[in-house]
This record gives structure tokens, sequence and C-alpha cells, in this order.
């Protein structure tokens, strides 16, 4: 699968299995380095997936006349 086409749930779904890889001790010095790499790319993906939503329904709710902080 392309880097690119990687959902939110997927990408939220993989750093929480790191996180659990790493806190079990079941990754080795060698590969830390790595999963640590994988894990910060794969926050980005989400942070960028998220503000992008927050935009989306930011538009969504001015072209219904809504307030947000209603």
């Amino acid at each position: 699968m392309p880097e690119n086409s990687i959902t939110y749930q997927q990408a939220f779904k993989e750093v929480n299995e790191i996180i659990d890889e790493i806190e079990a001790g079941n990754v080795s010095l060698d590969d830390l380095s790595a999963k640590v790499n994988r894990a910060s790319f794969l926050m980005n993906i989400c942070k960028q997936k998220l503000h992008t939503t927050e935009l989306e329904v930011k538009n969504i709710l001015e072209k219904l006349g809504i307030d947000e902080k209603s």
C-alpha cells in the first residue's frame, strides 16, 4: 500500500502496535530507531488528517451559517 494512502485508522492502529511492542520489550535495540521513526511518520499522517478534517468541518459549518462555538 502506498504510504500516502494510509488511512487515519490504519496509522493510529500501527502506532499503537509499535508502542505496545516497545513497552513489552519486544523490540531489539537494533530495531528501536526504525520503529520510532515509523511511529513518528505515522503520527504525522494522523496529525495532517486531523487538521484537514477540522478545516473541512469548519468550512461546512461556515457554509451552513453555524457558529462552531455554539
